[in-house]
């Protein structure tokens, strides 16, 4: 394939459309997390491009080594993204009600939350590595550069986003960050069957 408009749109459509998880996601954990820091801001948007830049790759290699295992991991892939963001979006819940000091009721996700969040949000991202499978290697690695760039973006608008909001919900921001979570996993489940 050339890299010219079509490959850029491409890339940068694949980009849009796998960040919309991410986005959602970034959302609730600025809604969670209003006094959120600009530093960390920028690692859940890095963490969320990683693995949206990952995924597409690891896909990629799949259709080009083990094409006849990650068909069947393919279906898993629906079922572990609703485990991880339920699980995720139901703790932010429980946190929110079983608190009783407002102070003490900021939930901040810390690295490994972000990461499990990151895995949650891409791992339908996998997939892409089938529509890409007719690139070279560095037109794979390009496109994944697109996606990752195209995510870090929409993330830091979503967190953005959710601390303003954030502030303004106060101590009711979790739980709708929680809901907004659940209702993603929700989404990929049953987006993959229909």
């Amino acid at each position: 394939m050339e890299l010219g408009f079509k490959f850029f749109f491409y890339a940068i459509g694949l980009g849009i459309g796998l960040a919309m998880d991410a986005f959602s996601v970034s959302l609730a954990n600025g809604l969670n997390e209003p006094r959120m820091r600009t530093r960390k801001v920028c690692g859940v948007a890095g963490i969320f491009a990683f693995f949206q830049a990952l995924m597409p790759l690891i896909g990629w290699i799949c259709v080009h080594t083990i094409l006849q295992w990650f068909g069947f991991f393919e279906t898993l892939i629906p079922w572990i993204a609703l485990a991880l963001l339920g699980y995720i979006g139901g703790k932010m819940i429980y946190d929110s009600l079983a608190c009783k000091e407002e102070d003490d009721c900021v939930q901040r996700v810390g690295f490994w939350g972000l990461v499990v969040q990151g895995i949650a949000t891409s791992i339908d991202a996998l997939s892409v590595g089938f529509t890409i499978s007719e690139y070279n290697a560095w037109e794979a690695i390009f496109t994944a550069v697109i996606i990752s760039l195209v995510t870090f973006i929409i993330c830091l608008v979503g967190v953005f986003i959710g601390k303003t909001a954030g502030t303004r919900l106060a101590g009711k921001a979790d739980i709708l960050g929680g809901v907004i979570l659940i209702a993603i996993g929700l989404e990929i489940f049953i987006t993959s069957w229909f």
